[in-house]
């Protein structure tokens, strides 16, 4: 990570802004059937948009609504645009989106004030939480989630929520609108930070948090909402924690716990009889105590990833206001008994069929309501036929995504075919996973035509099926894999279905055969199957011979992997921008007919003595990658180098016998690069920088024979303006860089790793690199100093290792002087002295501080440590030799200091440790028995010790000398478990 340069945005025009504001407020993005109102809109937008993309939207979504021209000129003519506002400095148009909001959006967005800045949240997360405040209102329960998605998706077209940078399903608040939350939402929600106050007044209803430990919460009494928000900190909540601010919490609505130090819930919990949201996912919990089902009134119970939860409570039955239960990555063994009872489930992702009356698959009869997604593991289990048609599976027309997998395989497949069978889903599905079938057929029902809303079908392992379905028949089918079914030997007409009727597979766009060992045959038509095809993906199919699709006009990647007998060719009508071969010899290609190529990665191919001169006609092609091809030598025989002179990204990985081009034509068609890496090349000796003047990223590693990075005599300092970074790893016979140095000004990243012979490091470092941020120093015994004039004043992070000549200089390095530094490693170094650091001789800006494997290093100098008033972290690690650590201790500053495995050591500071102090962490050091005479500072939060025997016994719970010294810690582990 790095900073980078600020870049101011301008702000729109009054064209764009209206352009904007058209394709929001009008469905069908224009405006001239409503002449009126485009007249007051345009008036809006130039006197009230300013040019922001923000309030364009904003006002937008406000209108889009509505088609009264009175309620147009009501807006545009409205008092609140001229309110003043000195203190809050909020949008006027979205203090005005807020005022036209309904009352019960109006509740839900405050909420949203919770979040810190820059959250992103996804739908359902929220709209579960709103549903726990009682804030989605709809008479008829079973409704409630689409209720609650209706509110969102309003708020989210008025353009309070905006799409996320993380995934399509994320979402984020603007910062201008989260600032209207917080103001909105009064005196009722707290979001605590390391800003703000830590005090909880008691008209608080909602909090959550996102810096620091636990905190008091003694006058929330009426609390309602208690949501931690901030991953990093869910290590320093252990089930101690819960003993002691359950019984603060008896009004909580919703409790979130995701990813704290827990095994267990208190039994208290069964006090919060108001409680509707309970969040445990990934913790270590491993069971729920049976007094969670008292909670009658839980409507959602998350335990996603909950791995070492193998059952749930017996009378889980009786929660009968449950709506959402989410256990996906538990390791449920089976369900509980009479799990049926739960008939207001909206939402179960997963159910384990067990072998007992009461936990059979007979049980989901009464899930009339699921809706989303549900699996269907063990399915083994299942007794007959009569027992699945019971599941009523055909009549939940509300699941959209079921998947059916089997434990392992029964040997009577006529039985699993039978379950089959009677599992058959309601139409409406539109994702189907079917995995460990142990049937030779498939039923009828899987590729009717009546499954018109299946986009996915994925089908895996299921090994004693001899053909398979007329998936071809699925009109709206999108995404196909099939995987790892060993006894397909053919694929023809069954696959197809009835051709005469309807074209097969008229929707596909991808399809995926993945590990079918004993196919061998693709029976292809041509009459137009798979016409929207964009995808095919063969690979670890090693008896499959030949036939690939034809007059594919949609066609964007082909990608054929370890399919060692398939001989074809790639269809000369493939229009795919990216190709991918591996390991299949056999397979021919045309390049005439993949000229619109961007993207072609070749390996494994033992064949292949030289890439086509063809290569060079394609004037589309911007990647290519080349690895494992041992018997490679050249680009091309011909005269051309062989690289289309529009290439952005060549990779050349462990082709040892090729000769890479550098002669001056190869200059001429290397202008466009930008990325480029070379591993395992052994033919190469040197590379002329001045070939690639737009290269971005260089990567060369473990190229035995290269010897220099060069730029031909005569052309002087060549301006290499655009790189970014340089990694040169295991090169042992490099030895030089340019000489003069490389004028590399937007350099920030510099690797150097095993370069055994390397002397100098490249000249005018400090002139020439004056952005660089990171560098990396690792066994180069050979280097002896920095370069004259010292490093980059904007290195921010240093790591040196290994490197014996240039450490024996260290006092000569004047790290001191550079203001940025944050990061400094050192580590694997034999000759270092016996004490460090000395005084002055770091940056008094150093945050981190990471000592490694210094075999001599005795103590840590006490006048070194106080001059580093920034220090934060501070790690010490396999230092045989170090005895004791600073009798003053370390500075003020230090939140993590990490010991490991100092053999030597005897004590911490006699004085004390920082009362910054968040995270102590000692491992591996036997002769380390006490702590400092004042105890551990109240600060901390977490304590491990592992392998520190006379420390252990010490620091056992209620009963070792030091308990009383440690017991308000609130994660403590010992020898890695939890005692706390």
């Amino acid at each position: 990570m790095r900073t980078v340069p600020a870049h101011h945005l301008r702000q729109l025009s009054d064209e764009d802004c209206w352009s904007l504001f058209v394709k929001i407020a009008f469905y069908t993005g224009d405006s001239w059937a409503h002449p009126e109102l485009e007249n007051i809109g345009r008036e809006l937008v130039i006197q009230r948009c300013k040019g922001l993309p923000l309030s364009a939207k904003a006002l937008a979504g406000l209108l889009r609504s509505t088609r009264d021209v009175e309620e147009w000129n009501n807006i545009l003519k409205s008092e609140l645009w001229d309110l003043p506002d000195e203190k809050i400095n909020i949008l006027p148009v979205l203090r005005l989106s807020y005022y036209y909001l309904p009352s019960h959006l109006k509740q839900c967005f405050a909420f949203c004030s919770l979040f810190p800045k820059d959250y992103e949240f996804k739908k359902r997360e929220l709209v579960l939480l709103w549903m726990a405040q009682n804030f989605v209102k709809q008479p008829n329960n079973l409704k409630t989630l689409e209720v609650g998605d209706e509110y969102f998706d309003e708020l989210l077209s008025r353009s309070f929520f905006q799409q996320g940078s993380g995934s399509k399903s994320s979402f984020v608040m603007h910062d201008l609108v989260h600032d209207l939350a917080q103001v909105v939402s009064g005196q009722f929600i707290v979001r605590l930070d390391q800003e703000k106050s830590h005090y909880i007044s008691t008209k608080v209803r909602h909090v959550s948090f996102v810096h620091g430990k636990f905190f008091a919460i003694e006058n929330a009494k009426q609390l309602r909402t208690f949501l931690p928000k901030n991953p990093r900190m869910f290590l320093h909540f252990s089930s101690r924690v819960l003993d002691d601010i359950l019984p603060t919490l008896q009004c909580s609505r919703v409790l979130s716990f995701p990813c704290f130090n827990i095994v267990e819930l208190p039994t208290s919990i069964g006090n919060l009889i108001h409680l509707r949201y309970l969040d445990l996912s990934q913790t270590k919990i491993k069971r729920l105590p049976e007094i969670v089902c008292t909670l009658y009134n839980l409507q959602t119970l998350l335990l996603v990833n909950c791995v070492f939860l193998t059952t749930l409570p017996e009378n889980i039955g009786k929660l009968v206001c449950l709506h959402y239960l989410d256990i996906r990555g538990s390791n449920l063994m089976n369900m509980p008994m009479q799990m049926g009872r739960l008939r207001g489930l909206q939402h179960l992702t997963d159910f384990v069929v067990g072998k007992c009356s009461g936990s059979g698959i007979n049980e989901l009869k009464e899930f009339h309501h699921l809706r989303g997604k549900l699996s269907l593991s063990c399915l083994q289990n299942v007794i007959g036929g009569e027992d699945a048609i019971e599941a009523n599976l055909k009549e939940k027309k509300h699941l959209e995504e079921l998947v059916l997998k089997w434990g392992y395989t029964n040997e009577d497949s006529q039985h699993e075919r039978e379950v089959l069978e009677k599992l058959q889903p309601h139409t409406n599905l539109k994702r189907l996973r079917i995995e460990n079938y142990g049937g030779t057929q498939f039923p009828d029902w899987l590729g009717d035509q009546s499954y018109y809303n299946i986009v996915s079908l994925f089908l895996n392992n299921c090994n004693y099926c001899l053909s398979l379905p007329p998936l071809g028949q699925l009109p709206s089918l999108k995404y196909l894999t099939i995987a790892s079914m060993n006894l397909i030997t053919s694929v023809g007409q069954e696959f197809y279905g009835d051709v005469s009727s309807t074209k097969p597979f008229q929707s596909l766009e991808t399809l995926h055969f993945e590990k079918m060992s004993e196919w061998v045959d693709w029976e292809l038509f041509g009459n137009g199957e798979f016409s929207q095809l964009r995808e095919l993906w063969i690979i670890s199919c090693p008896k499959l011979v030949g036939g690939l699709p034809e007059n594919i006009p949609s066609w964007v990647r082909l990608e054929i992997r370890e399919c060692s007998a398939l001989m074809a060719s790639v269809p000369r009508s493939c229009a795919a921008d990216q190709l991918v071969l591996a390991g299949c010899d056999g397979v021919g290609l045309g390049w005439q007919g993949v000229s619109s190529l961007v993207k072609l990665h070749i390996s494994h191919l033992q064949n292949l003595n030289e890439l086509p001169p063809e290569l060079c006609a394609l004037t589309n092609l911007e990647e290519l990658a080349i690895e494992s091809c041992p018997n490679l030598l050249s680009f091309s025989s011909s005269e051309s180098n062989g690289v289309p002179p529009t290439l952005k990204h060549l990779s050349i990985k462990n082709c040892e016998k090729l000769v890479i081009p550098l002669s001056e034509q190869m200059e001429i068609y290397c202008t466009s690069l930008e990325s480029l890496e070379l591993r395992g090349c052994d033919t190469l000796t040197h590379l002329p920088l001045d070939f690639f003047p737009k290269l971005r990223f260089l990567y060369i590693m473990s190229c035995d024979n290269l010897e220099a990075l060069s730029i031909p005599n005569g052309r002087g300092l060549q301006n290499l303006t655009s790189l970014e970074i340089v990694w040169i790893l295991d090169c042992r016979s490099m030895v030089s860089f340019p000489q003069g140095g490389l004028l590399a000004p937007n350099l920030w990243q510099f690797w150097l790793r095993s370069c055994l012979k390397l002397k100098v490091l490249p000249e005018q470092m400090k002139t020439l690199f004056p952005f660089l941020t990171s560098l990396e120093l690792r066994n180069c015994p050979e280097i002896e100093s920095f370069p004259d004039g010292g490093l980059p004043s904007n290195l921010h992070e240093l790591r040196i290792g290994n490197c014996k000549k240039l450490v024996g200089r260290w006092r000569e390095w004047g790290l001191q002087r550079l203001p940025s530094l944050r990061k400094f490693v050192l580590e694997d170094d034999e000759d270092f002295g016996d004490s460090f650091p000395e005084e002055s001789l770091l940056p008094s800006t150093l945050t981190t501080l990471t000592i490694l494997s210094l075999s001599n290093l005795k103590s840590l100098n006490k006048r070194g440590f106080q001059f580093l008033c920034s220090l934060k972290n501070l790690i010490i690690r396999s230092c045989p030799q170090l005895r004791s650590l600073p009798d003053e201790g370390f500075p003020a500053s230090l939140e993590f200091l990490w010991i490991w495995h100092c053999p030597q050591l005897q004590a911490l500071p006699e004085e004390g440790l920082p009362a910054s102090l968040e995270t102590l962490r000692i491992e591996d050091c036997p002769q380390l028995q006490a702590f400092p005479k004042e105890g551990l500072p109240a600060s901390l939060s977490e304590l491990e010790i592992n392998g520190c025997p006379l420390l252990k016994p010490r620091c056992q719970r209620d009963r070792g000398d030091y308990w009383r010294k440690i017991a308000h810690i609130p994660v403590i582990k010992i020898d890695r478990e939890m005692i706390s």
